[in-house]
């Protein structure tokens, strides 16, 4: 798997329908997770989206989730650059590059999902979310 770069984009319980348009204007296959299927069955955010996907024909990637519990949501400030892939050592390479003189939020290390994953604010202020896919068992 290439390490793709892209917006992330975080919403206030509407992740659904934005996503949903979104693939009406730009197309291409969309993908829902929510949190519900990851472990918070039975919760008030159940039927959230936790993470989204869509690939479109025309090559744009765009991923978005509505905030989590315990989270702030900031309009205007609703946004992360992501960047995901399965080689690990690249990844952390800009990971050690993007957080230094930044703020860590969410320490890179293996999440629910499965997969490596952290959160962090560069030097500048732009917020940055990196991904590294682990091979499925």
């Amino acid at each position: 798997m290439v390490s793709r770069l892209n917006p992330y984009i975080s919403f206030d319980g509407d992740a659904r329908p934005a996503m949903e348009f979104y693939k009406e204007v730009f197309g291409g296959t969309l993908a829902l997770n929510t949190f519900g299927e990851s472990g918070a069955a039975g919760t008030p955010e159940a039927d959230n989206i936790m993470h989204a996907l869509l690939e479109t024909p025309s090559g744009f990637t765009l991923m978005a989730a509505d905030t989590p519990p315990g989270m702030e949501y900031s309009k205007g400030g609703n946004f992360s650059v992501s960047v995901s892939g399965d080689d690990e050592a690249e990844l952390r390479g800009y990971w050690e590059k993007l957080s230094a003189g930044g703020t860590v939020s969410v320490p890179l290390e293996k999440q629910m999902w499965g997969d490596v994953f952290g959160m962090c604010t560069d030097r500048f202020g732009i917020p940055w979310m990196v991904n590294i896919v682990q091979a499925k068992a």
